[in-house]
């Protein structure tokens, strides 16, 4: 399992925002290319994001799914990238004076990824939750509160 942990200089609750809103998955996920469509139940239980990876034009259509979600603190994901295979992804969000910490665990499930020895796979994985946690603090951090 690949754990990186980040600062995000904003309130969990803008973290949340974000996460909640399926359309800016491939806005802060790597790999993800373009969405195609959000359940409308999105972040719930089941509900599902329609998306594709890779670059044009050898793009991929696949989905990711909410297994579990405790709304502005955890989101634990089914994430498809077909041939990749499939991983678990939890996203962990806890306050930190005014910032949030935000821990994001990855485990593949299926793939070639789960033949290869975690040593061999870690660094992968880790240089691009890290990259991951950039784009989603980017966006957080510079995303408008809503109006009341």
């Amino acid at each position: 399992m690949s754990t990186n942990t980040r600062l995000i200089e904003t309130t969990p609750e803008r973290v949340w925002d974000v996460l909640a809103d399926g359309w800016l998955y491939p806005l802060w996920v790597v790999g993800a290319s373009r969405m195609r469509d959000v359940d409308a139940t999105w972040p719930e239980v089941g509900a599902r994001l329609h998306h594709s990876v890779g670059v044009w034009p050898a793009l991929i259509d696949d989905d990711t799914s909410v297994l579990e979600v405790e709304p502005g603190r955890l989101l634990k994901l089914h994430a498809r990238a077909w041939p990749a295979g499939a991983a678990e992804v939890t996203l962990t969000l806890s306050p930190q004076g005014a910032g949030t910490n935000v821990t994001i665990e990855e485990e593949p499930v299926s793939g070639p990824a789960v033949l290869m020895p975690g040593p061999l796979r870690e660094p992968s994985l880790h240089w691009r939750n890290t990259e991951t946690l950039r784009r989603l603090a980017f966006i957080a951090e510079r995303r408008e509160a809503p109006t009341p």
